[in-house]
């Protein structure tokens, strides 16, 4: 165990821009949170068209500057005390700058589902390499959901314009140091990098012909727990911050995550219980769990995270709270909490496998596995199931959607996943954690500090500082164990059974009317 803190301990600002909120939280070298401080976004971003999602960028640094300015009325910690800054975000959103770093457009968030038409040409070299490769529809589909693609073709002047172009990530970071720079670790999206060798992708790559990027668009990438630079004259004024103040680079909200619970071991499983739904795994060397389908920067330098990716997870549980839980909400406002917070009594009102009714959970289309044509299912229904029973197999379908991805990993793995950690805005009931643990059949670790991309951005301050002994140290030094959830074997037995029997064969048996769907939305009828 760590000592215990000391009022003179270096003291670590972890700035969380996520989809739904921004949070700034300090810790200090041990891993102990010791103010924080917390901005909703309300709304998470605007449709202006059905499929759409944008949010001003400035909304998102007008909140970080909010969060940290709620740290010092507080009073729990002073500007004085920190030693530096770390910043995670939500992954795959874009923004379009000018050369003063203003932006040009709303950010595309990452939940947008836009497609665009007027595709570049790949080239009669790289199209039939890529075909060769059986690699061409792949690519195209990746050509038709890049938002540097819908940019250029549907706003060509503002593209014109747009001398940086990078995710939410690196634009914050230019608030905050003053030049166009973002971290290795952040880099999940659609654009040119180069999963492999953790940079951009070199000059003959196929990704320049497919994206309308160009090169001199892109920020300067360093590696997590390295500098991003210094906090400039105008930052610190806005944030209340001394001028100069290291900015450490961390990574993308899931990667800090990963770090936070402690899952580096190559055997062990995190999933994120967040908006969106991931399960993941740390490995030393680069592996597609499918297919040209990339392993993603972990936090952990030289490393990668193996990530099956659920766009709509635990958005699920928001879809339920909007759509059917207008009496938990009126509770919730009476007893000043939140909404989801009541509903583990559904959960506890209905057994496991939901008595037979089947959530499948792909509220949005993907590039294979499922792909374009996915489509969300209820399957099973019966004159006994109520609001109860969709709830439970809503939480049910995420996690049994997670355990897929486990059975992709461990079949390219070669081994078997033998620990469970848990994180994210679902793994706070109790109830979720107890589900997960029969539906893994593995105890189900959650960590202590319920903000664990926060953590993972602060073990990154803390390893680029020198304050641990690199990464793996500031690991050891600063996760905390939390509740450990084991799984019943009566409804371990239950689990495993419909997942045999129900959810397993269920995509590959809607797939072919899914599709058909698709090919018929896509003619215009």
């Amino acid at each position: 165990m760590p000592p215990p803190p000391t009022p003179h301990d270096p003291l670590l600002l972890a700035l969380d821009a996520g989809t739904q909120g921004v949070r700034a939280i300090v810790f200090d070298a041990g891993g102990n949170p010791r103010a924080a401080s917390r901005i909703a976004l309300a709304p998470a971003f605007v449709a202006p068209q059905p499929g759409w999602a944008e949010q001003d960028p400035q909304v998102y640094w007008d909140a970080l500057v909010a969060a940290v300015q709620g740290l010092w009325r507080a009073g729990a910690v002073r500007p004085g005390e920190l030693a530096a800054v770390a910043l995670t975000t939500q992954r795959g959103t874009v923004v379009c700058a000018d050369e003063s770093g203003a932006p040009l457009r709303p950010a595309i968030v990452w939940p947008d589902s836009r497609l665009a038409r007027d595709l570049p040409p790949l080239g009669p070299m790289w199209g039939s390499a890529l075909r060769l490769a059986g690699a061409h529809g792949l690519v195209r589909r990746l050509q038709t959901q890049a938002e540097v693609n819908w940019i250029a073709a549907h706003e060509p002047a503002l593209w014109a314009r747009a001398a940086r172009v990078g995710l939410l990530s690196a634009w914050l970071s230019e608030r905050l140091v003053g030049q166009w720079v973002d971290s290795i670790g952040c880099q999940v999206g659609y654009l040119p990098f180069d999963y492999r060798r953790l940079r951009w992708a070199g000059a003959a790559s196929w990704r320049w012909r497919a994206l309308a990027v160009r090169a001199g668009q892109l920020p300067r990438l360093v590696p997590p727990a390295s500098a991003l630079g210094t906090l400039t004259a105008p930052a610190a004024a806005a944030l209340g911050l001394p001028r100069g103040l290291p900015v450490i680079a961390a990574a993308a909200d899931k990667a800090c995550e990963v770090l936070a619970c402690g899952a580096l071991a190559p055997d062990a499983a995190h999933l994120s219980l967040g908006t969106a739904a991931a399960i993941n795994t740390t490995q030393p060397r680069y592996l597609e769990v499918q297919r040209l389908l990339p392993a993603y920067p972990a936090a952990l330098p030289g490393h990668w995270n193996t990530e099956v990716h659920l766009p709509r997870g635990f958005w699920l549980v928001s879809w339920f709270r909007d759509q059917f839980g207008a009496e938990e909400c009126a509770r919730a406002a009476a007893l000043g909490v939140a909404p989801e917070s009541l509903f583990d009594a559904l959960l506890a009102a209905t057994p496991p496998g939901s008595d037979g009714l089947v959530l499948q959970p792909h509220w949005s289309p993907g590039l294979r596995d499922p792909g374009p044509e996915a489509r969300g299912a209820i399957v099973g229904f019966t004159d006994q199931h109520g609001r109860a029973h969709l709830y439970r197999a809503i939480v049910e379908g995420v996690l049994f959607a997670l355990r897929g991805g486990r059975e992709r990993i461990e079949r390219r793995l070669g081994r078997r996943l033998t620990a469970l950690h848990l994180s994210g805005g679902g793994a706070r009931s109790d109830a979720v954690a107890q589900i997960a643990a029969d539906i893994f059949g593995l105890p189900a670790q959650r960590p202590q500090c319920e903000d664990a991309s926060a953590l993972g951005a602060a073990m990154l301050a803390a390893a680029g500082l020198g304050l641990h002994a690199g990464v793996p140290a500031a690991v050891r030094a600063m996760a905390r164990a939390g509740k450990v959830s084991e799984p019943d074997p009566a409804a371990v037995r239950v689990c495993d059974e419909v997942w045999r029997e129900r959810v397993r064969p269920l995509y590959p048996r809607l797939r072919p009317l899914l599709r058909r769907w698709h090919e018929v939305a896509g003619q215009g009828r």
